[in-house]
Protein backbone atom coordinates (compact mmCIF):
# COMPACT_ATOMS: atom_id res chain seq x y z
CA UNK A 1 0.00 0.00 0.00
CA UNK A 2 0.92 3.48 -0.54
CA UNK A 3 1.55 5.17 2.62
CA UNK A 4 3.23 8.82 1.20
CA UNK A 5 3.68 10.98 -1.19
CA UNK A 6 6.44 14.05 -0.82
CA UNK A 7 7.68 16.49 -3.92
CA UNK A 8 10.98 17.95 -2.88
CA UNK A 9 12.06 21.12 -4.96
CA UNK A 10 15.49 21.36 -5.37
CA UNK A 11 17.38 24.79 -6.76
CA UNK A 12 21.15 23.74 -8.12
CA UNK A 13 23.58 26.04 -9.91
CA UNK A 14 24.76 24.99 -12.95
CA UNK A 15 28.54 25.47 -14.19
CA UNK A 16 27.98 27.90 -16.61
CA UNK A 17 24.99 29.97 -18.47
CA UNK A 18 22.95 27.82 -20.29
CA UNK A 19 21.55 29.87 -22.88
CA UNK A 20 18.28 28.60 -25.23
CA UNK A 21 16.07 30.80 -27.37
CA UNK A 22 13.63 30.78 -24.39
CA UNK A 23 15.68 31.15 -21.38
CA UNK A 24 19.29 31.01 -19.90
CA UNK A 25 19.62 29.50 -16.84
CA UNK A 26 22.53 29.98 -14.26
CA UNK A 27 20.74 27.14 -12.42
CA UNK A 28 18.57 24.29 -12.06
CA UNK A 29 15.02 23.45 -10.29
CA UNK A 30 14.98 19.33 -9.57
CA UNK A 31 11.48 18.64 -8.77
CA UNK A 32 12.36 14.79 -7.06
CA UNK A 33 9.09 12.61 -6.12
CA UNK A 34 9.58 10.15 -3.47
CA UNK A 35 6.77 7.57 -2.68
CA UNK A 36 6.65 5.57 0.10
CA UNK A 37 5.08 1.53 0.43
CA UNK A 38 4.03 -0.36 3.36
CA UNK A 39 6.21 -2.77 2.78
CA UNK A 40 9.04 -0.51 3.53
CA UNK A 41 9.79 -0.01 -0.06
CA UNK A 42 10.33 3.57 -1.48
CA UNK A 43 10.64 4.68 -4.97
CA UNK A 44 12.16 8.24 -6.81
CA UNK A 45 10.93 10.05 -9.86
CA UNK A 46 11.90 13.31 -11.18
CA UNK A 47 9.66 15.95 -13.04
CA UNK A 48 11.88 18.57 -13.73
CA UNK A 49 11.57 21.60 -16.60
CA UNK A 50 13.71 23.96 -18.27
CA UNK A 51 13.12 27.96 -17.97
CA UNK A 52 9.82 27.62 -15.40
CA UNK A 53 7.03 28.60 -18.11
CA UNK A 54 8.94 29.99 -20.99
CA UNK A 55 9.78 26.41 -22.18
CA UNK A 56 6.41 24.85 -21.16
CA UNK A 57 3.18 25.01 -19.76
CA UNK A 58 4.27 23.19 -16.41
CA UNK A 59 6.81 24.83 -13.71
CA UNK A 60 8.52 23.27 -10.74
CA UNK A 61 6.07 25.09 -8.92
CA UNK A 62 3.13 24.13 -10.37
CA UNK A 63 4.11 20.49 -10.65
CA UNK A 64 4.82 20.20 -6.67
CA UNK A 65 1.22 22.00 -6.17
CA UNK A 66 -0.43 19.79 -8.21
CA UNK A 67 0.94 16.34 -6.76
CA UNK A 68 0.32 16.86 -3.51
CA UNK A 69 -2.95 19.03 -4.05
CA UNK A 70 -4.64 16.32 -6.66
CA UNK A 71 -2.69 13.34 -7.67
CA UNK A 72 -1.30 12.18 -4.33
CA UNK A 73 -4.63 11.85 -2.27
CA UNK A 74 -5.77 9.87 -5.84
CA UNK A 75 -2.76 7.16 -4.80
CA UNK A 76 -2.66 7.11 -1.12
CA UNK A 77 -3.74 3.84 0.29
CA UNK A 78 -3.72 1.93 -3.67
CA UNK A 79 -1.87 -1.15 -3.70
CA UNK A 80 1.98 0.26 -5.14
CA UNK A 81 2.77 -3.01 -6.49
CA UNK A 82 0.24 -2.69 -8.98
CA UNK A 83 1.59 0.41 -10.91
CA UNK A 84 -0.43 0.10 -14.05
CA UNK A 85 -3.61 0.49 -12.17
CA UNK A 86 -2.73 3.24 -10.03
CA UNK A 87 -1.24 4.74 -13.06
CA UNK A 88 -4.71 4.18 -15.08
CA UNK A 89 -6.09 6.30 -12.20
CA UNK A 90 -4.40 9.00 -12.41
CA UNK A 91 -4.22 8.99 -16.28
CA UNK A 92 -8.43 8.91 -16.09
CA UNK A 93 -8.41 11.34 -13.67
CA UNK A 94 -6.03 13.85 -14.14
CA UNK A 95 -5.93 15.93 -17.31
CA UNK A 96 -2.64 17.47 -18.78
CA UNK A 97 0.47 17.62 -16.29
CA UNK A 98 2.42 15.03 -18.54
CA UNK A 99 5.65 16.19 -16.29
CA UNK A 100 4.28 14.97 -12.98
CA UNK A 101 2.59 11.87 -14.13
CA UNK A 102 6.20 11.09 -15.33
CA UNK A 103 7.74 11.54 -11.94
CA UNK A 104 4.84 9.35 -10.44
CA UNK A 105 5.32 6.54 -12.93
CA UNK A 106 9.25 6.99 -12.32
CA UNK A 107 8.63 6.48 -8.64
CA UNK A 108 6.28 3.64 -8.82
CA UNK A 109 8.38 1.88 -11.12
CA UNK A 110 11.77 2.08 -9.06
CA UNK A 111 9.89 1.46 -6.39
CA UNK A 112 8.50 -1.97 -8.36
CA UNK A 113 11.79 -3.15 -9.41
CA UNK A 114 13.48 -2.53 -5.93
CA UNK A 115 10.60 -5.36 -4.68
CA UNK A 116 11.27 -7.63 -7.33
CA UNK A 117 14.87 -7.22 -7.74
CA UNK A 118 14.75 -6.51 -11.48
CA UNK A 119 16.25 -3.12 -13.19
CA UNK A 120 13.73 -0.75 -14.30
CA UNK A 121 14.40 -1.70 -18.01
CA UNK A 122 13.67 -5.20 -17.39
CA UNK A 123 10.45 -3.54 -16.56
CA UNK A 124 9.59 -2.12 -20.04
CA UNK A 125 11.01 -4.84 -22.18
CA UNK A 126 14.15 -5.70 -21.60
CA UNK A 127 17.57 -3.79 -21.97
CA UNK A 128 20.01 -4.11 -25.55
CA UNK A 129 22.58 -2.08 -24.31
CA UNK A 130 24.49 -1.28 -21.23
CA UNK A 131 25.91 2.34 -22.47
CA UNK A 132 24.42 4.88 -24.60
CA UNK A 133 26.38 7.73 -26.20
CA UNK A 134 25.65 10.76 -25.11
CA UNK A 135 25.90 14.62 -26.51
CA UNK A 136 26.77 17.55 -24.77
CA UNK A 137 25.09 20.58 -25.57
CA UNK A 138 27.57 24.21 -26.23
CA UNK A 139 25.17 26.65 -25.02
CA UNK A 140 27.31 29.56 -23.92
CA UNK A 141 26.58 31.49 -27.11
CA UNK A 142 30.62 32.42 -27.58
CA UNK A 143 32.46 30.58 -30.68
CA UNK A 144 35.44 31.03 -29.12
CA UNK A 145 34.54 29.41 -25.48
CA UNK A 146 32.15 26.73 -27.14
CA UNK A 147 35.18 25.84 -29.70
CA UNK A 148 37.55 25.40 -26.83
CA UNK A 149 34.77 23.34 -24.44
CA UNK A 150 34.07 21.11 -26.88
CA UNK A 151 38.10 20.54 -27.60
CA UNK A 152 38.30 19.72 -23.66
CA UNK A 153 35.03 17.06 -23.99
CA UNK A 154 36.98 15.60 -26.57
CA UNK A 155 40.33 15.11 -25.07
CA UNK A 156 38.67 13.74 -21.86
CA UNK A 157 36.79 11.58 -24.39
CA UNK A 158 33.50 12.60 -22.36
CA UNK A 159 31.53 13.34 -25.26
CA UNK A 160 31.62 13.24 -29.73
CA UNK A 161 28.49 14.62 -30.39
CA UNK A 162 27.96 18.38 -29.55
CA UNK A 163 24.52 20.09 -29.88
CA UNK A 164 24.35 23.66 -30.40
CA UNK A 165 21.57 25.85 -28.98
CA UNK A 166 20.74 28.78 -31.46
CA UNK A 167 17.88 30.86 -32.77
CA UNK A 168 18.39 33.79 -29.92
CA UNK A 169 20.27 35.54 -32.34
CA UNK A 170 20.09 36.33 -35.98
CA UNK A 171 20.05 33.87 -38.84
CA UNK A 172 23.50 35.16 -40.31
CA UNK A 173 25.22 35.44 -37.00
CA UNK A 174 24.05 31.70 -35.50
CA UNK A 175 25.21 30.25 -39.17
CA UNK A 176 28.32 32.01 -38.83
CA UNK A 177 28.60 30.80 -34.83
CA UNK A 178 27.85 26.92 -35.72
CA UNK A 179 29.61 26.69 -38.93
CA UNK A 180 33.34 27.97 -37.07
CA UNK A 181 32.23 25.48 -34.74
CA UNK A 182 31.86 22.72 -37.25
CA UNK A 183 34.68 23.84 -38.88
CA UNK A 184 37.57 23.69 -35.77
CA UNK A 185 36.12 20.27 -34.81
CA UNK A 186 36.11 18.59 -38.13
CA UNK A 187 35.51 15.13 -38.44
CA UNK A 188 36.78 14.48 -34.70
CA UNK A 189 32.49 15.25 -33.83
CA UNK A 190 29.48 15.21 -35.08
CA UNK A 191 27.28 18.94 -34.99
CA UNK A 192 24.01 19.10 -34.83
CA UNK A 193 21.85 22.62 -33.67
CA UNK A 194 19.02 22.85 -31.79
CA UNK A 195 16.70 26.09 -32.52
CA UNK A 196 13.79 25.44 -29.58
CA UNK A 197 11.07 26.84 -32.55
CA UNK A 198 12.31 30.45 -32.78
CA UNK A 199 12.58 30.51 -36.67
CA UNK A 200 10.16 31.35 -39.20
CA UNK A 201 9.85 29.09 -41.94
CA UNK A 202 11.59 31.57 -44.28
CA UNK A 203 14.43 31.86 -41.60
CA UNK A 204 14.66 28.20 -41.58
CA UNK A 205 14.93 27.97 -45.48
CA UNK A 206 17.35 29.94 -45.25
CA UNK A 207 19.26 28.70 -42.32
CA UNK A 208 19.34 24.98 -42.89
CA UNK A 209 20.08 25.45 -46.22
CA UNK A 210 23.84 26.85 -44.96
CA UNK A 211 23.96 24.35 -42.08
CA UNK A 212 23.25 21.67 -44.24
CA UNK A 213 25.75 22.61 -46.97
CA UNK A 214 28.17 23.55 -44.02
CA UNK A 215 28.15 19.64 -42.76
CA UNK A 216 25.74 19.59 -39.96
CA UNK A 217 24.17 16.73 -38.81
CA UNK A 218 20.86 17.22 -37.81
CA UNK A 219 18.13 20.17 -37.59
CA UNK A 220 16.16 19.96 -33.91
CA UNK A 221 12.56 21.87 -33.96
CA UNK A 222 13.80 24.80 -35.91
CA UNK A 223 9.92 26.09 -36.39
CA UNK A 224 6.92 26.39 -34.03
CA UNK A 225 5.41 23.16 -32.65
CA UNK A 226 1.80 23.34 -34.19
CA UNK A 227 1.01 23.69 -36.66
CA UNK A 228 3.31 21.25 -38.07
CA UNK A 229 3.06 21.55 -41.63
CA UNK A 230 6.09 24.24 -41.61
CA UNK A 231 8.24 20.89 -39.86
CA UNK A 232 6.16 18.64 -42.52
CA UNK A 233 7.95 21.14 -45.58
CA UNK A 234 11.13 21.60 -44.38
CA UNK A 235 11.67 17.77 -43.82
CA UNK A 236 10.83 17.50 -47.48
CA UNK A 237 12.83 20.01 -48.64
CA UNK A 238 16.32 19.00 -47.01
CA UNK A 239 18.49 16.54 -46.93
CA UNK A 240 19.55 16.80 -43.71
CA UNK A 241 17.06 15.65 -41.14
CA UNK A 242 14.80 17.33 -38.79
CA UNK A 243 14.08 16.14 -35.32
CA UNK A 244 10.77 16.69 -33.64
CA UNK A 245 11.02 17.77 -29.84
CA UNK A 246 8.36 20.28 -28.70
CA UNK A 247 5.96 18.77 -31.61
CA UNK A 248 6.46 15.61 -29.24
CA UNK A 249 3.65 15.64 -26.60
CA UNK A 250 3.14 11.74 -26.26
CA UNK A 251 1.84 8.78 -28.23
CA UNK A 252 -1.00 10.93 -30.03
CA UNK A 253 0.93 13.62 -31.41
CA UNK A 254 3.79 10.91 -32.70
CA UNK A 255 1.06 9.20 -34.71
CA UNK A 256 0.37 12.83 -36.44
CA UNK A 257 3.65 13.23 -36.98
CA UNK A 258 4.49 9.76 -37.93
CA UNK A 259 1.46 9.72 -40.30
CA UNK A 260 2.66 13.43 -41.93
CA UNK A 261 6.28 12.27 -42.49
CA UNK A 262 6.76 15.69 -40.68
CA UNK A 263 10.61 14.23 -39.41
CA UNK A 264 13.35 12.12 -39.93
CA UNK A 265 13.94 11.73 -36.15
CA UNK A 266 12.06 11.59 -32.77
CA UNK A 267 13.14 13.30 -29.74
CA UNK A 268 12.13 11.14 -26.68
CA UNK A 269 11.29 12.83 -24.03
CA UNK A 270 9.68 10.48 -21.02
CA UNK A 271 8.72 13.79 -18.97
CA UNK A 272 7.09 15.51 -22.60
CA UNK A 273 5.87 12.19 -23.44
CA UNK A 274 4.15 11.79 -20.29
CA UNK A 275 5.85 9.01 -18.38
CA UNK A 276 7.61 6.14 -19.23
CA UNK A 277 5.11 3.77 -20.80
CA UNK A 278 4.12 6.40 -23.30
CA UNK A 279 7.39 7.58 -24.13
CA UNK A 280 8.15 3.48 -25.10
CA UNK A 281 4.66 3.87 -27.43
CA UNK A 282 6.09 7.25 -28.83
CA UNK A 283 9.48 5.30 -29.41
CA UNK A 284 7.35 2.30 -31.13
CA UNK A 285 5.10 4.44 -33.17
CA UNK A 286 8.23 5.95 -34.75
CA UNK A 287 10.13 2.39 -35.37
CA UNK A 288 7.32 1.33 -37.17
CA UNK A 289 7.23 4.79 -39.46
CA UNK A 290 11.26 4.38 -40.14
CA UNK A 291 12.02 7.47 -38.15
CA UNK A 292 15.30 7.39 -36.44
CA UNK A 293 15.72 7.91 -32.47
CA UNK A 294 16.98 10.40 -30.02
CA UNK A 295 17.29 9.74 -26.53
CA UNK A 296 16.30 13.69 -25.04
CA UNK A 297 16.36 15.65 -21.88
CA UNK A 298 15.06 18.37 -20.10
CA UNK A 299 18.18 18.83 -18.54
CA UNK A 300 16.78 16.72 -15.69
CA UNK A 301 19.23 15.73 -12.93
CA UNK A 302 20.10 11.93 -11.50
CA UNK A 303 17.08 10.89 -11.04
CA UNK A 304 15.47 11.68 -14.34
CA UNK A 305 18.58 10.81 -16.77
CA UNK A 306 18.73 7.54 -14.81
CA UNK A 307 14.78 6.58 -15.68
CA UNK A 308 15.62 7.92 -19.62
CA UNK A 309 18.86 5.95 -19.56
CA UNK A 310 16.42 2.45 -18.29
CA UNK A 311 13.94 3.09 -21.09
CA UNK A 312 16.57 4.27 -23.90
CA UNK A 313 18.90 1.18 -23.61
CA UNK A 314 15.54 -1.22 -24.34
CA UNK A 315 14.95 0.68 -28.10
CA UNK A 316 16.38 -1.61 -30.73
CA UNK A 317 17.38 1.66 -32.86
CA UNK A 318 19.23 4.66 -31.50
CA UNK A 319 20.87 5.86 -34.41
CA UNK A 320 21.43 9.47 -32.94
CA UNK A 321 22.34 8.73 -29.68
CA UNK A 322 21.38 10.48 -26.57
CA UNK A 323 21.69 14.15 -24.61
CA UNK A 324 21.66 12.46 -21.23
CA UNK A 325 23.80 14.69 -19.56
CA UNK A 326 22.18 16.68 -17.39
CA UNK A 327 23.86 15.89 -14.09
CA UNK A 328 27.15 16.59 -15.70
CA UNK A 329 25.74 20.49 -16.49
CA UNK A 330 25.08 20.68 -12.37
CA UNK A 331 27.68 22.00 -9.67
CA UNK A 332 25.99 19.52 -6.77
CA UNK A 333 25.88 16.10 -6.28
CA UNK A 334 22.72 14.51 -5.29
CA UNK A 335 23.45 10.89 -5.35
CA UNK A 336 25.88 8.66 -2.70
CA UNK A 337 26.95 7.57 -6.10
CA UNK A 338 27.29 9.22 -8.98
CA UNK A 339 26.26 8.58 -12.58
CA UNK A 340 29.06 6.38 -14.00
CA UNK A 341 30.27 9.02 -17.97
CA UNK A 342 33.39 6.87 -19.58
CA UNK A 343 34.54 6.98 -23.09
CA UNK A 344 31.26 9.33 -24.51
CA UNK A 345 29.01 7.00 -22.78
CA UNK A 346 26.69 7.01 -20.00
CA UNK A 347 26.73 3.60 -18.21
CA UNK A 348 23.12 2.40 -17.40
CA UNK A 349 22.53 1.54 -13.90
CA UNK A 350 22.44 -2.15 -13.41
CA UNK A 351 20.79 -2.55 -9.74
CA UNK A 352 17.30 -2.84 -8.90
CA UNK A 353 14.85 -0.07 -9.17
CA UNK A 354 16.84 3.03 -11.09
CA UNK A 355 19.64 1.43 -9.85
CA UNK A 356 21.11 4.41 -7.67
CA UNK A 357 20.45 6.15 -4.23
CA UNK A 358 19.68 9.50 -3.25
CA UNK A 359 21.85 10.95 -0.79
CA UNK A 360 19.26 12.42 1.65
CA UNK A 361 21.80 14.71 3.72
CA UNK A 362 23.23 16.35 0.13
CA UNK A 363 19.59 16.65 -1.07
CA UNK A 364 18.23 18.21 2.43
CA UNK A 365 21.28 20.85 1.65
CA UNK A 366 19.71 21.83 -1.14
CA UNK A 367 15.77 21.72 -1.19
CA UNK A 368 13.92 24.60 -1.23
CA UNK A 369 12.40 25.26 2.17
Amino acid sequence: MIQAIETILADIPTVRAHKLSVATMQSQTLVLVRIRCQDGVEGWGEATTIGGLNYGEESPESIKANIDTHIAPLLVGMDGRNVAACMARVRKTIQGNRFAKCAIETALMDAQGKRLGVPVSELLGGRLRDALPVAWTLASGDTRKDIAEAEAMLEQRRHCIFKLKIGAKGVAEDVRHVLAIKKALGDAASVRVDVNMAWSELDAVNGIAALEAGGIDLIEQPVQAEPAGALTRLSRRFRVPMMADEALKGPHSALALANDQAAGVFAIKIAQSGGLVPARLVADIAQLAGIGLYGGTMLEGAVGTAASAHLFATFNDLSFGTELFGPLLLTQEILAEPLVYRDFMLQVPSGPGLGIQVDMDRLGALRRR
